[in-house]
């Protein structure tokens, strides 16, 4: 991120004091990839006079796609804000990524909205993404509305558009505006709320208002039918005079009762209209300031204790942490939604999760990388504050530390992947990054695993993987791979054995002498247990320590492939030492030998992790993903449905063959399925697992590692 921090006279367009809560509007922008949301953005900034050119991705000039990531890409990595001045009111537009693999930062974003506006092309519909958000949204009890994009498009079909959209998300959604012609014939919309026709002028950038174009008449009052329809049901004694027949509902009962609908998710507003040719902008601007939810009238947001709190500007300062980033220059910024009070600089308030004080030292309203310095927020606003040092995404600070958000639950990242330094000597710098990395984003795991020797980074797919190793090089110079992930297999043996292990050197001074026979045998689910059989004193009991020491240092090391082993009763029973030459070192000499003998003729095998998946598809996925599972040695234990008609599939399947299941999976349901997963036990791997591991293994050991 290239951050730039602008002085208060150098703002663009208007300038913005700090709104009152009821003239703010936090609207984030939600949906599939692809769908134009960015363009949207920054139609709207360009609308208003908040830029002075509009902004695009396809070649890299886009205001809110700046980062290198971004521009590479072209497409939303993470949110980006855009604060419109409209009139009297600050529209905070929350441009966010549709991408699977950024999902967490989106559901973050969207707990700090009153109004998800889904962008939905006019030629695609609506896609996987937008259902998954959708569904999170209504969990959320967010307020919903739609923008249909890229009407002017080849092929673009909105009477398809929408009977797609009721199909998938009910009938509720209703057209408040709808275009005027479609594909290369489209020119402008037709505002169902107002009866009137919108044109966006090409050479003056403004709107020009007309009568209803006569051929369109018909399709406007069936529109506006519906839509009274919807709206009617905010006020029950008009519903009932509706109903009955007795009146329509009026120009003023109408846009009196809209924005009542729409907070109470009766009424899902559709419009339409192209970000390109900015036709259907200024009119969704003004329905965004005039019937969608403020943050006061949006209800309360939730604690952690049970309780929730009021957005009131006149309470106690409060405010929630929806996303951090770190910044090469300033360090890290966190995005902040006011709960309550006025923010302002030098303020000192109190981390609930730390307890710790945090100074606010300045606030900035960004747009994309540029950050305007402003003297106060109040309640419902959004602002970024740089340099809180504790502070991390889902934290709340408060005056008194005791006001605590419940945080959204997030996906748990499932894509595992071995990052190591191309130079070792930069496996400090890299720790760093990836460190800071997992601190700022939670969809991140940083696991150092001693067992393997391997830093393991879990993230939500490979292009999150490949966008933080660009972003290494670029932040810290550091060249980075990804090594396959070991798979933590164990080995045991089957069979009971005897075997002695003796060892004896003899030097130019006094020589080394252990004799010790061992019995081992399976021990299943109890781990490892060693017991002292001596009898006599053929080992003296100050050195029975150093035989149950040397067996354990040979199980970490395993027999067969290298492998830590597991389950294994072993007894002493027998041996014999001598006086001057025995010692600790001898018999750890000697069990290690003795133990190795007895494995020989123990059947020892390899067991391989397994795995508890559940796997959430919808129906016409269920058989392709269990028909997959099969021919990875999985078995389906049970189904069951859920409550949205989907298909829960309870696999348990070994870990080695679903380690990256994320990508196949989403492959196999076009990125509509889900799933959890457990390392729970270990089962004998097959043998030709075993054999291969094995071979592997010896290969590995001639050559010297």
């Amino acid at each position: 991120m290239l951050f730039r921090a602008r002085p208060r006279n150098e703002r663009l367009g208007v300038k913005m004091a700090a709104p009152a809560t009821e003239h703010v509007r936090n609207v984030v922008l939600v949906g599939q990839d692809g769908a134009g949301k960015t363009s949207l953005a920054e139609a709207m900034l360009y609308v208003s006079g908040k830029t002075p050119r509009m902004g695009t991705t396809h070649d890299g000039k886009s205001y809110l796609d700046y980062d290198a990531e971004e521009i590479k890409r072209k497409f939303t990595i993470g949110t980006s804000i855009a604060p419109i001045p409209y009139k009297d009111y600050k529209i905070n537009v929350l441009d966010t990524s549709g991408h699977p693999d950024f999902i967490c930062d989106t559901l973050s974003t969207m707990q700090a909205a009153e109004m998800a506006l889904f962008v939905v092309d006019a030629v695609a519909g609506p896609q996987v993404m937008t259902t998954k958000l959708w569904r999170e949204a209504e969990g959320m009890r967010l307020s919903r509305a739609v923008f249909i994009n890229h009407i002017d498009r080849e092929h673009a079909d909105f009477d398809m558009a929408m009977a797609t959209l009721h199909a998938r998300f009910g009938s509720r959604l209703g057209p408040v505006t709808i275009p005027i012609g479609q594909d290369a014939d489209f020119k402008g919309v037709i505002d169902i709320i107002r009866m009137e026709a919108r044109y966006f002028g090409e050479g003056d950038d403004s709107e020009r208002i007309e009568p209803i174009p006569a051929e369109f008449a018909d399709a406007a009052q069936a529109a506006r039918d519906k839509l009274c329809d919807l709206v009617a049901e905010a006020d029950d004694e008009l519903m009932m005079k509706y109903l009955e027949g007795e009146e329509q509902l009026t120009q003023d009962e109408l846009e009196s009762l809209l924005d009542k609908a729409i907070a109470q998710e009766l009424f899902i507003p559709v419009f339409v209209g192209s970000t390109i040719i900015k036709q259907g902008i200024q009119g969704l601007m003004e329905d965004i300031c005039t019937y969608f939810p403020h943050p006061r009238s949006h209800g309360r947001f939730q604690m952690a204790d049970g309780t929730s709190i009021p957005i009131d500007e006149t309470n106690r300062p409060a405010a929630f942490a929806f996303k951090t980033l770190s910044d090469p220059f300033v360090g890290r910024l966190s995005f902040l939604k006011v709960l309550s009070g006025v923010l302002e600089p030098g303020m000192e308030l109190i981390n609930a999760r730390t307890g710790k004080k945090e100074r606010l030292g300045h606030l900035y309203v960004m747009m994309g990388k540029e950050a305007t310095d402003v003297k106060s927020a109040k309640a419902g606003d959004i602002i970024v504050v740089p340099k809180l040092a504790e502070t991390r995404t889902g934290d709340t600070i408060s005056l008194t530390g005791e006001i605590a958000v419940d945080p959204l639950p997030l996906p748990v990242p499932q894509y595992p992947v071995a990052i190591e330094a191309v130079n070792k000597k930069e496996e400090d710098k890299l720790g760093t990054f990836l460190a800071r990395a997992a601190e700022n984003d939670p969809s991140i795991h940083i696991q150092r695993n001693e067992e393997t020797h391997q830093t393991v980074l879990t993230a939500m797919g490979d292009t999150q993987v490949d966008m933080l190793i660009s972003r290494c090089k670029e932040q810290t110079g550091v060249d980075v791979r990804l090594v396959p992930v070991r798979i933590p297999y164990r080995e045991t043996i089957r069979k009971t054995a005897e075997a002695e292990g003796r060892h004896k050197k003899q030097t130019g001074g006094a020589g080394q002498f252990g004799d010790c026979w061992l019995r081992i045998s399976p021990n299943p689910g109890a781990g490892y247990e060693f017991v002292d059989e001596i009898k006599g004193g053929a080992i003296p009991g100050g050195l029975i320590p150093a035989v149950d020491k040397g067996v354990q240092e040979t199980m970490k090391e395993g027999v067969l492939a290298g492998y830590p082993m597991v389950d294994i009763k072993v007894a002493v029973f027998d041996g014999s030492y001598h006086s001057v030459d025995s010692n600790e070192m001898a018999f750890k000499t000697a069990a290690r030998i003795g133990f190795r003998a007895a494995c020989d003729q123990a059947d020892p095998v390899l067991l391989e992790p397994m795995a508890d998946l559940e796997i959430t598809v919808g129906e016409d996925y269920a058989g392709p993903v269990m028909g997959d599972i099969s021919t990875r040695r999985g078995r389906i234990v049970g189904t069951d449905s859920n409550d949205e008609g989907e298909t829960v599939i309870i696999v348990r399947v070994p870990y080695a063959e679903v380690v990256k299941y994320t990508k196949d999976l989403r492959s196999i349901t076009r990125g509509s399925g889900s799933y959890s997963i457990q390392i729970n036990g270990y089962e004998q791997a097959p043998a030709d697992v075993t054999k291969k591991l094995v071979e592997k293994y010896q290969a590995s050991r001639a050559a010297g590692n």
